[in-house]
């Protein structure tokens, strides 16, 4: 159960919110998109690692999207809001049934917490 992933010398861990940026394919034409969201789980070991990261769209709805650590088509990971620090589980599956205005206190938290170490 890992916590922490490495992409592109871009480290990111489970409760992170994240940008990432892929490669998509259309006919005859490449584009980069990107997906923005938070990082609910890191799952797997090796070249099958991957993790999963879960943004609110349009009228509330949770949308999911997996992604395989050892893909080409992953252009670059951005982060963009460090969670908290003592994350201890690797499955933040309990973020699915929270509004997002209270996971919204989780970096809330973090951000209190760095100020003060500073």
């Amino acid at each position: 159960m890992a916590i922490k992933v490495k992409i592109k010398d871009t480290e990111f861990g489970v409760g992170d919110k994240i940008r990432v940026i892929q490669k998509i394919k259309e006919a005859k034409r490449e584009r980069n998109q990107s997906f923005e969201g938070v990082v609910i789980a890191i799952r797997g070991k090796g070249s099958g690692k991957s993790f999963v990261v879960r943004r609110i769209g349009a009228n509330n709805i949770g949308i999911e999207k997996i992604f395989p650590v050892a893909s080409p088509l992953i252009v670059g990971v951005e982060v963009i809001k460090m969670g908290t620090r003592g994350v201890r589980k690797s499955k933040l599956y309990y973020l699915r049934k929270k509004p997002s205005r209270s996971i919204g206190t989780i970096y809330q938290k973090a951000s209190k917490r760095e100020g003060k170490s500073k």
